[in-house]
């Protein structure tokens, strides 16, 4: 009997939305390994960027395609979020890290940019007037210290007033990336806006490469990942299949299904993921802080994730007692029968 019950509880931990938020963290992660291959034999990060969007818009668009079914009137009504999504989620979030690293150390630059989740809930709390459960600001607080654990910022740290501003503005974009996938939307596909944001993304990167404020360096070089030497290709394909095609798609299923807040503190888990491929690809070993930092880090998100569904099933509780004092009988007059009313005998 314990078979079963145990297929049933997988299936309710995917149908969630969290297993399919941390799929989506574990593949994200890959992206700092994969891209770091390539950077140290001559890639420039913009370049790297560049490939890995159109990359990905490419092999999404058959998909979209077919997703649409010939309603192309959804592009129509929905061109202005496909826009903000690959503007702001996409290009602008990546060009504006890639700027705030240029300055900064990376950890104090993913720092910056992974205060999105303390946004959002500064945020709701100011659109709301409603303060953040004991749960919510619980579990912000521990995600945040496992973050600083995990990032190793102990060392010397190199400060940039103008990199602080760069990282800011890539958490803004992470920001508005989570509210724009969490939002509702039967009549736009995850493909299609997945597809469509990164198009964008990619066209406004070779726009700006174009431009020259954004160098654009490639480069043919072998690459090593792990114990294996592959062509640059190898570590292309990673970057666009799994750290984009699979990250971006699954990222928008789970914000849909658990919410911009839950959706947002559940991401803090790929600066976890991350420094796991960076041990298994790169040879960098965790040590015992980072370890610590992030299971701060998933007690964090347990914590946010439990208050979000003790507050739907608080919310569900409200709405059945209205319903039934709404449903409860005049105590002065009689409820007339269902049937009809025989007159008095006389």
């Amino acid at each position: 009997m314990s078979a079963p019950t145990t297929k049933a509880d997988a299936t309710s931990f995917l149908a969630s939305g969290l297993g399919i938020a941390l799929f989506s963290s574990a593949v994200f992660g890959t992206s700092g390994s994969f891209a770091k291959s390539m950077l140290e034999t001559g890639w420039s990060p913009g370049a790297a960027v560049a490939v890995r969007l159109t990359g990905a818009a490419l092999i999404l668009v058959i998909p979209a395609v077919v997703a649409l079914r010939g309603r192309w009137h959804q592009l129509k009504d929905n061109w202005l979020t496909i826009l903000l999504f690959g503007l702001i989620g996409v290009a602008g979030c990546q060009l504006f890290y890639f700027n705030a690293v240029a300055r900064l150390s990376v950890g104090v630059a993913l720092l910056l940019e992974y205060l999105a989740p303390v946004m959002i809930v500064l945020w709701l709390w100011i659109a709301s007037r409603r303060r953040p459960r004991a749960l919510t600001a619980a579990g912000a607080l521990l995600s945040l210290g496992g973050l600083v654990l995990v990032l190793d910022l102990t060392g010397a740290v190199k400060v940039d007033f103008i990199g602080v501003l760069w990282g800011m503005a890539a958490a803004v974009c992470l920001v508005i990336y989570f509210f724009i996938t969490a939002k509702e939307n039967d009549t736009l596909p995850p493909l299609v806006l997945a597809s469509g944001g990164l198009l964008v993304g990619a066209l406004v990167m070779w726009l700006v490469g174009l431009t020259g404020l954004l160098p654009m360096t490639f480069s043919a070089a072998d690459t090593s990942l792990g114990p294996w030497t592959t062509p640059w290709w190898v570590s292309a394909v990673g970057l666009i299949i799994l750290a984009t095609v699979l990250a971006y798609v699954s990222g928008i299923m789970a914000a849909r299904s658990l919410g911009s807040k839950v959706a947002s503190f559940v991401s803090l888990t790929e600066v976890l993921f991350a420094v796991i491929w960076a041990w298994l690809l790169l040879g960098e070993l965790p040590g015992p802080i980072q370890l610590l930092g992030g299971l701060l880090i998933v007690g964090g998100v347990v914590l946010v994730r439990v208050d979000e569904l003790r507050g739907d099933r608080r919310a569900a509780r409200t709405a059945q007692e209205a319903a039934r004092v709404l449903d409860h009988p005049n105590d002065v007059e009689p409820v007339p029968s269902g049937g009809t009313t025989k007159a008095p005998l006389n």
